[in-house]
């Protein structure tokens, strides 16, 4: 609970106090991967000002890869969100503060029962401005020990991004039965909406 409450509080602080995005774009992207990709999807599509949330793969060796393949381990690829927004609503920072909210960046290839490497904790930067920005919000968050363990979040340059199948895309709106969207996600997006209720579409 201590835990909550002081990631609460960090966060609030970082929404008042860190610079909006200097890119006048009305378009840009980010690139997270934060374990499933379904459970970062759902979320991240709620938000105000994010246009197009598709999942896929990044960060791998093999092109063009198919889940069953990902999903062995031997691809090197993160399941990725892709997600694209605009600066002038939303800026890069408040993604990031979602995203370090809504799961464990202190776990090594893990989120609670998804181990793997296609689980890792990572943001794939597309500029040196969200590489700054990223190392700003890992270094801010370390130094106020809002998480009891380090933070394994890599911060790596943007790679091929490849679009997961089709089933993959808006999963937990077409399967909100599925025991993994009721077990693993419903309780991440009741979360997510009560803390950030300000920033949903």
């Amino acid at each position: 609970m201590k835990r909550i409450f002081a990631i609460i509080i960090f966060f609030n602080f970082i929404f008042m106090g860190m610079t909006q995005s200097s890119n006048n774009s009305a378009h840009e992207v980010a690139t997270l991967g934060g374990g499933c990709f379904w459970c970062m999807e759902a979320i991240f599509d709620g938000v105000r000002g994010v246009e197009k949330v598709e999942s896929g793969y990044c960060g791998g060796k093999v092109p063009n890869p198919t889940y069953k393949e990902v999903c062995s381990g031997l691809t090197g690829h993160a399941e990725v969100v892709r997600i694209h927004f605009n600066p002038e609503i939303i800026s890069y920072a408040e993604l990031l503060t979602i995203f370090f909210s809504v799961h464990d960046p202190t776990t090594l290839n893990r989120q609670g029962g998804d181990v793997g490497e296609q689980y890792r904790s990572v943001i794939f930067y597309h500029d040196d401005q969200q590489k700054n920005t990223a190392e700003n919000m890992i270094a801010d968050l370390e130094n106020s020990k809002v998480f009891s363990d380090p933070i394994v979040t890599a911060l790596t340059p943007e790679a091929p991004f490849y679009v997961a199948e089709d089933y993959h895309q808006d999963y937990y709106e077409n399967n909100p039965s599925q025991s993994y969207c009721q077990v693993v996600i419903n309780p991440k997006m009741k979360k997510f909406r009560e803390r950030f209720k300000e920033k949903l579409k």
